[in-house]
């Protein structure tokens, strides 16, 4: 489960695996090993194809038997319930890679986990959206107090007090409109954590 649980994160972040493979492992690997770990990892079925492209710099055509009958190994490792809700509510992907037999149990605590993952990440993005908001508002304040000191600054020309009162009147309108802005993804935000709330109290977490 350790295994399954680490090729998953590892594949997921490097976007799929890319394969690098060297010369010497090209030449020396255990095809049915790789098949394995890609099976393990959930790899979709065109895998080996990166594979190939890889080797064939050096001269190296993959065993496909071997692979194919690691990858069956590793895929029936890897359909298992809770590696399917594991990479739902983390967001991973999943290519329709598990055997029919495996499919519709892997699949369903995988929709589980998603459904999970998609509510959290509502919440996740209105609070990062509400936070860009007031950073823009903290950044527009500053700049009303520079405004302000150039409209009192007793050796400011008239076209910079002008300049100064133009710009802290725009900038007071942008905060009021962002403030407004806010306290909608504020509701918004409370829909999302009620939803949330809401399923976790229905959701059998694996």
């Amino acid at each position: 489960m350790k295994l399954t649980a680490l090729l998953i994160a590892a594949c997921t972040l490097l976007g799929a695996c890319a394969s690098k493979m060297s010369k010497d492992e090209c030449r020396n690997v255990d095809w049915r090993t790789v098949g394995y770990e890609d099976g393990v990892a959930g790899q979709p079925g065109d895998r080996i194809g990166e594979h190939r492209r890889a080797c064939a710099e050096y001269g190296v055509t993959p065993d496909l038997n071997a692979y194919l009958a690691g990858r069956e190994a590793g895929l029936r490792e890897y359909c298992q319930p809770h590696n399917g809700y594991r990479a739902g509510v983390n967001g991973y992907t999943y290519y329709d890679t598990c055997p029919a037999e495996l499919a519709p149990a892997f699949e369903k605590a995988y929709d589980e986990g998603r459904a999970l993952y998609v509510r959290e990440r509502r919440v996740a993005d209105a609070d990062e959206q509400i936070e860009d908001k007031r950073r823009e508002i903290r950044r527009l304040e500053d700049r009303v107090a520079e405004s302000a000191f150039d409209v009192i600054d007793a050796k400011a020309t008239p076209e910079q007090r002008t300049q100064g009162v133009l710009d802290t009147k725009q900038a007071a309108e942008r905060i009021g409109q962002l403030k407004a802005q806010i306290a909608e993804l504020e509701k918004e935000r409370a829909r999302y954590q009620a939803e949330l709330d809401a399923y976790r109290k229905t959701a059998v977490l694996r």
